[in-house]
């Protein structure tokens, strides 16, 4: 009787014991589920920090003041690389709102939805007109057939009011797409943050674009100068031998001057160097009338416009000469084809070298290549070690150099060249100088300027930068001009081919990085590696890789439970 009692009153304990821990663990899951509410706690444990944000960047957004809404337009049916970068976008768009404290909100937007035929199409429109580039993707359907459909893989960003659309899809057609996607979610970060840094800043950087030295039209730079109109206030206008009238630019571009500049006019220069200015030179030592060409030959000549002594003094010299490269443009051609028929006809034109980006520097990472016409070269000089140098943009491995002056036809193009003549490999056409530079006007008078002691000469500099580009016509947007007016064109697309090179990108990135103080373009340096599926594998072994999809995941649960059966009765039932 008493041992009857006994075991009762043992599994009454041991009942109440396991209400008990239920509760115990009921009420503590209870309490985390809350907490987890309040502690956000975020672990990247990616081998590439995939999901991990830069200090910069982190330190932007926790600094955003106002609330910023961004509407993204990749939604939609769509292949699955494109779902993909929109699940990037996404996760990186989370890290965002967290990082500036709810400051960021976003929302997914599919620009095709609607029932309205009318209504969708002027959306689209809008959309293009607002700066959203859309691309035309193949879809296939589940009949096997396939249709085209146009996709916008971009953003807009709206802060107190502004709108600035972002691009975020790279598109090098040497690429495969699923490379394109690579690089394009690599980029995201700095996409983004570059463009709310901007709309945020308390300040706005200028840019000056120097005039009076026959430099390259306004109308033919219009495309740059309205895309680095988002990032900065630009200007137009001389030196005037002025000291000092630069101080407040953060950056200064000449680009590509035809006639000699003063004295006057390169120590003013020179002495916004010293004060650590940062300079983008455009400049070739040959001049082509490439409009003589319509006529079917012209002629380069050697024109320098005085600016070979001071680059010299920098640490580079531009070699007056002309380039010529297997890989080049096509350009369309008029032939006779039969009788008095003439049709066009697209043929390599060695004087329009495709140069290659350099594949590490955050300048030119993941950049198309970039169209040169009638390009020249560039050596570095000198040897101070407190200059840094690096090569940006080079020719390919198949390249010849002519000296003017050199007469060129048309009829050239009908030729094969001789590609034993192509002996010269990857000649530098794009330079970056970083550092202290001494100045070119050390120990020389400037008559008006330092003759009289009004001006005390900066003998050198603070750190500063430059970019030297040995081609005039790399920041050219060709224009079409019509009884109503002139209208530029994409800087770096061929109106024949409607192929677009990186030239925009490239000259935007080099302004960028001029004027950024705080290491934003390293965030271009980024690398996410490329994880493939083995396709071969995938075809041998289709049917095994299905049935442990399929049947693993029932397994597994079928295994716990009766291992937790088992471990139950072990722990409970008395032997």
């Amino acid at each position: 009787m008493e041992e009857k009692k006994l075991k009762n009153i043992f599994k009454n304990d041991v009942r109440l014991k396991s209400w008990a821990d239920f509760l115990i663990i009921s009420i503590a899951a209870l309490l985390i589920a809350a907490a987890s509410g309040f502690i956000r706690l975020r672990i990247d444990l990616t081998e590439d920090r995939r999901y991990s944000l830069s200090e910069q960047t982190r330190k932007i957004l926790g600094g955003l003041k106002e609330d910023i809404y961004i509407q993204v337009f990749l939604e939609g049916e769509m292949p699955v690389l494109f779902k993909k970068l929109r699940r990037s976008v996404r996760e990186l768009l989370d890290e965002f709102r967290i990082a500036s404290h709810r400051r960021i909100d976003y929302e997914f937007i599919n620009p095709a939805e609607g029932s309205d035929p009318a209504a969708r199409e002027k959306f689209q429109e809008e959309l293009i007109a607002k700066g959203i580039s859309p691309v035309n993707v193949m879809m296939k359907d589940r009949e096997g057939g396939s249709s085209q459909r146009l996709i916008y893989p971009g953003m807009i960003i709206n802060y107190n009011n502004a709108e600035v659309p972002v691009n975020f899809l790279k598109n090098n057609p040497a690429l495969s797409p699923e490379v394109n996607l690579l690089h394009s979610a690599e980029g995201l970060e700095y996409e983004l943050i570059q463009t709310i840094r901007t709309l945020t800043a308390d300040t706005v950087y200028k840019i000056a674009f120097i005039e009076g030295h026959g430099e390259v039209p306004e109308i033919e730079v219009a495309d740059l100068v309205l895309h680095l109109a988002k990032y900065f206030t630009v200007d137009r206008g001389a030196p005037g031998g002025k000291p000092g009238i630069l101080d407040n630019y953060a950056a200064v571009v000449v680009a590509g001057p035809l006639k000699n500049f003063d004295d006057k006019d390169l120590f003013v220069i020179d002495q916004y160097i010293m004060k650590g200015g940062r300079v983008l030179w455009l400049y070739e030592e040959v001049d082509v009338n490439a409009d003589s060409l319509v006529y079917g030959e012209t002629v380069a000549l050697y024109k320098p416009a005085g600016l070979q002594e001071i680059l010299f003094k920098y640490g580079v010299r531009v070699n007056p000469v002309l380039v010529q490269d297997l890989e080049c443009m096509l350009i369309p051609v008029k032939v006779i084809t039969g009788g008095t028929q003439q049709q066009y006809v697209p043929v390599p034109w060695v004087y329009y070298p495709l140069l290659v980006p350099s594949p590490t520097h955050p300048v030119t990472r993941n950049l198309n290549r970039v169209i040169g016409k009638y390009v020249s070269y560039i050596d570095t000089v000198g040897r101070d070690p407190e200059i840094k140098k690096e090569i940006l943009l080079t020719t390919s491995p198949r390249t010849r150099t002519v000296s003017p002056p050199v007469y060129i036809t048309l009829k050239d193009a009908d030729r094969l060249p001789d590609e034993s003549l192509f002996s010269k490999s990857h000649l530098p056409v794009a330079v970056l100088l970083s550092g202290k530079f001494k100045s070119a006007f050390r120990n020389r008078i400037v008559a008006g300027l330092t003759d009289n002691g009004n001006y005390k000469t900066i003998n050198e500099s603070k750190p500063a930068k430059m970019i030297v580009i040995a081609d005039r016509d790399i920041i050219r947007n060709e224009v079409r001009r019509t009884a109503s007016g002139e209208m530029h064109l994409p800087l770096g697309q061929d109106r024949y081919t409607m192929q677009t090179f990186g030239n925009r990108d490239f000259l935007i990135n080099c302004i960028n990085y001029l004027t950024d103080d705080i290491g934003l373009m390293e965030l271009r340096s980024r690398e996410l590696k490329l994880r493939l599926l083995d396709k071969k594998l995938i075809s041998e072994k289709r049917i095994l890789i299905q049935a442990v999809n399929t049947c693993g995941p029932v397994l597994l649960i079928i295994a716990g439970g009766i291992l937790y059966t088992l471990f139950r009765r072990k722990m409970y039932v008395r032997k």
